[in-house]
């Protein structure tokens, strides 16, 4: 018996059990071991098993929150690098002209714009780019004439003086022409700046003429258009076409000429020489340049110009220079016959002016 109790008390033990947090804790002892109760199923389960169910659930409810916005992100294109410009059926107003009171109108098919994608441009803007011929009685007709080596066309002022054949190819024919006891004067360019038919150009392309003649894209017959004003001194009109059935105009619109940079990709169209809706492309080679130009007994003196190298070739005078957008900054206006890659614009800013002041001021209505 002592034996025996001296083996239980010097007998070494050890037990080990498991703590709610999930660690471990071991007891040594020595002797004999008091009997230990049965844990219960609550007591054996590990604790740790159980903190996994929330940590899941929060797992689980990320990835969900995160897929959700990646689709998110994908429908509404948030990440998109492309800026792209829209105009629908409906009227809107361009945040340029906005100012000047003008609305604008597209197509009846809407055309999206891609930034600096050139044949987009083309084909929302060029609906909206108008053929200008003028007309006087023949008596009246003068030849071309250039001054201090930048042309001007057409009318009096001196320009490109189409041939027969080319002013029977204008949609007016020459026995037309000879009825009414007018000559073909001289050929232009002009862009639509509002849905109900106002028209922009240069005073010097519609000068002295006795009617003039509106061409749109795909359209044979010529509309007769007005004058609703000018200002020769910014070598601006504005004229005014409207259909039968009155039915609205495709339109351009206008961008801040002010925020343009030299390099900026421009684009021009216009009707150079006869050739309708010819695109030429080129850069904002600079901006506020002052010219001046010796006009008969007067001297017209621009400012604020903005110069490209954009091919411009008489017949492109009264055309749109537009930015990457696809919006006007510009009106092509004159061109250096002696040099390349020289020529001028007015500035939108300087257009949006004279429309206020010769349109708004003229008329009550919001357009």
């Amino acid at each position: 018996m002592m034996n025996d109790n001296h083996n239980n008390k010097d007998n070494e033990w050890i037990e080990t059990r498991q703590a709610e947090d999930g660690t471990y804790i071991a007891t040594f002892g020595r002797g004999a071991r008091a009997a230990q109760p049965m844990a219960s199923e609550d007591q054996t389960s590990p604790p740790r098993r159980r903190s996994m169910l929330p940590l899941a659930t929060a797992f689980l409810a990320g990835v969900l929150t995160i897929g959700g916005f990646m689709y998110a992100a994908d429908q509404n294109s948030w990440f998109s690098n492309k800026a792209v410009v829209q105009t629908t059926a409906s009227a809107s107003q361009s945040t340029a002209g906005q100012g000047a009171g003008i609305t604008t109108a597209s197509a009846s098919v809407s055309n999206q714009v891609e930034t600096g994608n050139i044949s987009s441009i083309y084909s929302a803007a060029s609906p909206a780019v108008v053929k200008i011929e003028t007309f006087v009685q023949q008596q009246q007709q003068q030849g071309m004439r250039t001054r201090g080596g930048i042309w001007f066309e057409p009318g009096t002022n001196g320009g490109y003086m189409p041939n027969d054949s080319q002013s029977g190819q204008s949609g007016q024919s020459s026995q037309d022409t000879q009825s009414g006891n007018l000559q073909a004067l001289g050929t232009g360019t002009g862009f639509i700046v509002d849905g109900s038919g106002y028209i922009m150009t240069n005073q010097h392309v519609i000068a002295d003429a006795d009617e003039i003649q509106v061409t749109l894209q795909g359209e044979e017959t010529p509309y007769t258009a007005k004058v609703v004003g000018t200002r020769e001194d910014l070598d601006v009109a504005i004229l005014k076409i409207e259909r039968t059935n009155g039915g609205t105009f495709p339109t351009v619109s206008f961008g801040d000429s002010n925020a343009a940079n030299i390099g900026d990709m421009v684009v021009a169209i216009g009707n150079p020489y006869g050739f309708d809706q010819t695109l030429t492309v080129g850069v904002l080679s600079a901006k506020e340049r002052p010219i001046q130009i010796q006009d008969g007994s007067t001297v017209r003196s621009y400012e604020h110009l903005l110069q490209t190298d954009a091919s411009i070739n008489p017949g492109n005078s009264g055309g749109p220079l537009l930015n990457a957008n696809g919006e006007v900054i510009g009106m092509n206006t004159a061109g250096e016959t002696e040099a390349q890659g020289i020529g001028f614009a007015i500035p939108s800013s300087t257009m949006l002016d004279v429309f206020k002041e010769l349109v708004n001021s003229k008329t009550s209505v919001n357009m």
